[in-house]
């Protein structure tokens, strides 16, 4: 049975930056939504617009036929998933997990089995698009898992993202993700040195990256970036920290299956460097900010 707004209810743990937007979203399309989070405040005013707040991960999961996981790695997932006292201890048998971290496959893979072994389904059913495609629930939403539940989440899913495709068994969702990571960093990447590049040239940067936007190097992370660049503003959307971690999967991943991924290799160690010099908190366009520094420039310059 589809997981419709009228006969479905929802435990949400993780109200981030990603997290927060969602679970709105889905009291907008007319689901009861529980929510847990660390922080109280952000469990307080989830209830306070419209939501239900939970003390615990057991009291959000206790009634809840989905529940759904948006928490920052593997080891967030494993605790509050696999955990004493986390969701497979207290869904109730046939509820399903669907976990919209961005984690290793492997991770992926062991939740599933955990949770088939308690008669609980499972989907690892990770996103894209950042901060903005989760306020506007135009997110990317790449899944792994049986056909059954993923037609049965789809409803669900499709309250949160515009583009919703199933790309294989347990763990596939979180390998596309991976490579999606890997387009979005080496593109990020190409596009930091552009700027330097043009403005170094004494070019009009604003003019320059509109042509640019609007030929074959136009891109998803020209539109959503160029003007925040332009100011300077690295407010994150994906925070630097975020994406270290998800090269971490792509390099390893990649390796494990006996993958070349050179550029992706080289842009991982620019994120580490970049996150190595503090900027861990900014958004992951701040890769500006490195090329800067390599090309002899004041990072916090106008661009």
């Amino acid at each position: 049975m589809a997981h419709t707004a009228g006969n479905t209810k929802i435990g949400f743990i993780g109200l981030g930056i990603m997290g927060d937007p969602m679970a709105r979203n889905l009291l907008k399309a007319g689901y009861d939504v529980t929510a847990y989070t660390l922080e109280t405040e952000k469990v307080e005013q989830f209830a306070k617009d419209g939501g239900k707040g939970a003390s615990s991960i057991a009291e959000a999961v206790e009634d809840a036929d989905v529940v759904i996981t948006m928490v920052p790695a593997s080891p967030q997932v494993e605790a509050v998933v696999l955990h004493e006292g986390g969701v497979l201890e207290n869904i109730r048998e046939g509820g399903l997990i669907i976990d919209m971290s961005s984690i290793t496959p492997q991770t992926s893979i062991e939740v599933a089995a955990a949770a088939k072994a308690k008669g609980v389904r499972a989907l690892d059913a990770p996103v894209s698009g950042g901060e903005a495609g989760a306020i506007e629930a135009v997110l990317s939403i790449m899944v792994g898992g049986e056909q059954e539940d993923f037609d049965a989440a789809k409803p669900i899913l499709e309250a949160l993202g515009k583009t919703i495709v199933l790309c294989g068994p347990a763990g596939s969702g979180q390998t596309v993700k991976a490579a999606n990571q890997l387009i979005v960093a080496v593109n990020i990447e190409a596009v930091a040195e552009a700027v330097v590049f043009l403005k170094k040239s004494g070019v009009d940067l604003n003019a320059a990256l509109d042509v640019l936007n609007g030929g074959l190097a136009g891109s998803t992370v020209l539109t959503r970036k160029k003007d925040s660049i332009l100011a300077g503003d690295y407010q994150p959307g994906f925070k630097i920290d975020l994406h270290h971690k998800d090269m971490g999967i792509v390099t390893d991943a990649a390796r494990a299956v006996g993958a070349a991924v050179p550029a992706g290799a080289l842009v991982a160690q620019l994120v580490a460097s970049l996150r190595a010099q503090g900027d861990g908190g900014l958004d992951h366009s701040a890769l500006v900010r490195s090329v800067k520094r390599l090309s002899g420039e004041n990072p916090d310059g106008a661009n």
